[in-house]
């Protein structure tokens, strides 16, 4: 049967080419929401007001104090593709505003009702609003400086695309979401929201640390860590949870890069990569984390809604990113801030550049705790200081200076006697231990390790069904779990003799041979620098094949063919591969488990205090390798509310 002839191709009327356009930007209220921040926060608003009713549908209206907008450009605002913040192809590979494609309005403008009234100094305000594509002239308006955009009666003349958004409560939660994540990327502005009629939130503008704590709640600031680190053109900060703070779901896990909330699969994999050996199970790490680097180096059109970002150098962010993390998570305990030991809940960080612990005494004096975030990553306007000059000095080359954390091997070395009392294989578990060296004995002495005489983890008293052990210090009970504690000693010092005579590569007596695929071949191809220094090594062996040659010698019996498979799609996915790390640590780990020391075994109390002080000077020692605790603080107050005694 014949086919009935096509349409004849013809163009699409303007209003029908912004709706679809609308479909691609404007998803759902909470879309509109942001672009409208967005254009406030690129006029160099110091203050933003939102209002939304009925979870935005009936209404979306966002208020600022920035620079405003000509009259005669209103209509021009209006209009698909007109734009302030780019004029060339130049322009649009270094965007440093948070909107520049020119289309946000006038997609909700295909879609809703729109009114800007808005003013700049020195001149009268005006108003213009448009409906479903109509667009009606501009007139006189009263108004203060700044800009006020009202969105009404989103999607009421498409009910189609109406009846895929969700209650009003559920589209109302979206929006506050977008407020609370504009507000934790630009600190500096102050946030109100109005719901219904009711203001719901009110934010000051704050240094980034009360930010986050007044966004997330002093809870998650209280159960977190300082990040700061600065490497060639990258800049991180924010908070990390410590890892038993860890949550079940996802709650709160925000990445900005360039103060720009982003969804990105390479920094998330990072983010997971670092807390591999500290986490339980499948639990989530949470933090409020922000990236700054030169906008050439951000390619940010990527996606419509500009919620994915791609890095010129994706495995170099990666790795950096990964590696503050795990400086952020590893000091020992005695590099902690000296006088009063912190459970694992409130315990302080010590990497590199880090701050102060955020505790409830930082939070009420946060000011200067992190330096104000850049001017460059936002678009600079009057008020602003002129961009500066950025680094040039690639981040690849920048991440060869950061020398590693030394705490690990200088622990190492420092309790490789101390241990020597509570760590040799005990036939008999009922029997007293071994006696305690010199070192030992030293170690146990209250003065060990700190100038006010005081340690984190205290002086032992007692061992506990042989499992756990009781110690005292400034704050009260301190118990530990000897197993676990061991544990982590022992793999972070298998870690660390291991790092010290690098990765050496086994030649296999039978390469082996396996069909691969185009990216696989491409991945070898590119990344076979990386390959060699992760003692892998891969050839090609022929049309559709690759052969794997040598692999690290630690994991010489495993699968060879299964390994290069996995490392390949890892850094065809990231630009970088855990794989082979994770691999020698899972070794590592069974190794370290199995040479700990066992529950019932009997320890004086010059062992017991060994431990203690090989915890104090051990990174992550706050985790065993499965991500369980391995002390806890039981605070004077909580005694005495036992047993009703007043103090």
């Amino acid at each position: 049967m014949p086919q009935s002839p096509p349409a004849p191709i013809r163009a699409l009327p303007d209003t029908l080419i912004s709706q679809i356009a609308a479909g691609e930007v404007v998803e759902r209220p909470a879309s509109a929401l942001r672009e409208l921040l967005d254009n406030a926060i690129d006029s160099g608003a110091r203050r933003v007001t939102v209002r939304i009713e009925h979870g935005g549908l009936e209404l979306i209206r966002v208020e600022d104090d920035g620079c405003g907008i000509a009259a005669d450009e209103l209509a021009l605002a209006l209009a698909r593709h007109a734009t302030s913040k780019i004029a060339s192809l130049a322009d649009l590979e270094r965007a440093i505003s948070l909107g520049f494609r020119g289309e946000a309005l006038a997609s909700i403008a295909a879609v809703a009702e729109v009114e800007i009234v808005s003013r700049r100094a020195g001149a009268a305000a005006a108003a213009i609003r448009a409906e479903v594509g109509r667009v009606d002239a501009v007139r006189p308006a009263a108004a203060d400086f700044g800009s006020t955009v009202t969105v009404r009666r989103l999607f009421h003349e498409i009910p189609a695309r109406r009846q895929f958004l969700k209650s009003a409560t559920t589209e109302g939660g979206w929006c506050v979401e977008m407020v609370r994540r504009a507000a934790l990327a630009h600190p500096e502005i102050a946030f109100q929201l109005w719901q219904d009629g009711r203001q719901t939130l009110q934010l000051q503008a704050a240094d980034p640390l009360r930010r986050i704590a007044d966004v997330l709640g002093r809870g998650f600031a209280t159960d977190a860590l300082p990040l700061q680190a600065e490497i060639g053109p990258l800049r991180m900060y924010g908070l990390v949870t410590r890892p038993s703070a860890a949550r079940a779901r996802a709650e709160h896990q925000l990445l900005f890069v360039n103060r720009r909330w982003v969804r990105d699969r390479v920094l998330a994999h990072a983010l997971r990569a670092a807390y591999e050996d500290v986490l339980h199970g499948s639990l989530q790490p949470q933090y409020a984390l922000l990236l700054e680097l030169p906008a050439e180096r951000v390619d940010v059109n990527v996606h419509p809604a500009k919620s994915e970002v791609r890095f010129r150098e994706g495995q170099a962010v990666h790795q950096a990113l990964r590696r503050a993390v795990q400086d952020a998570l590893a000091p020992a305990l005695g590099g902690r801030a000296a006088g009063a030991a912190p459970a694992p809940g409130t315990s302080s960080s010590s990497s590199p550049g880090s701050s102060p612990a955020l505790s409830a005494a930082a939070l009420a004096d946060a000011d200067g705790v992190l330096p104000p975030p850049r001017a460059t990553t936002s678009a600079p306007t009057a008020r602003d200081p002129a961009p500066q000059r950025q680094q040039t000095l690639p981040l690849r080359d920048a991440l060869r200076g950061w020398a590693p954390l030394p705490t690990t091997a200088s622990a190492a070395a420092r309790a490789a006697d101390r241990s020597a009392a509570y760590s040799t294989p005990d036939t008999t578990p009922h029997t007293a231990a071994v006696a305690p060296s010199a070192a030992a004995a030293e170690a146990a002495t209250p003065t060990s390790g700190h100038a006010s005489g005081e340690t984190p983890l205290g002086q032992a008293l007692a061992q506990l069904h042989g499992v756990y052990i009781l110690a005292q210090n400034a704050r009260g009970l301190v118990v530990v779990d000897m197993h676990a504690a061991h544990e982590r000693i022992v793999y972070e010092r298998l870690k660390a003799a291991w790092d010290a005579r690098a990765l050496p590569s086994q030649p296999l007596l039978l390469p082996q041979p396996f069909a691969a695929s185009a990216l696989e071949f491409g991945a070898a191809e590119e990344h076979a620098a990386t390959l060699a220094a992760l003692g892998l090594e891969l050839s090609a062996g022929g049309p559709g094949s690759l052969v794997v040659r040598a692999v690290p010698a630690l994991l010489a019996r495993g699968d060879a063919v299964r390994l290069a498979r996995a490392v390949l799609a890892e850094l065809a996915a990231y630009g970088s591969s855990a794989r082979i790390e994770h691999g020698r640590n899972a070794l590592l780990a069974g190794m370290a488990c199995h040479g700990a020391v066992r529950a019932n075994r009997q320890l004086t109390l010059t062992e017991m205090n060994a431990l203690l002080r090989d915890m104090e000077a051990t990174e992550r020692s706050d985790q065993c390798n499965h991500g369980r605790p391995t002390w806890r603080q039981i605070g004077m107050d909580e005694l005495d509310a036992l047993f009703l005694r007043g103090r």
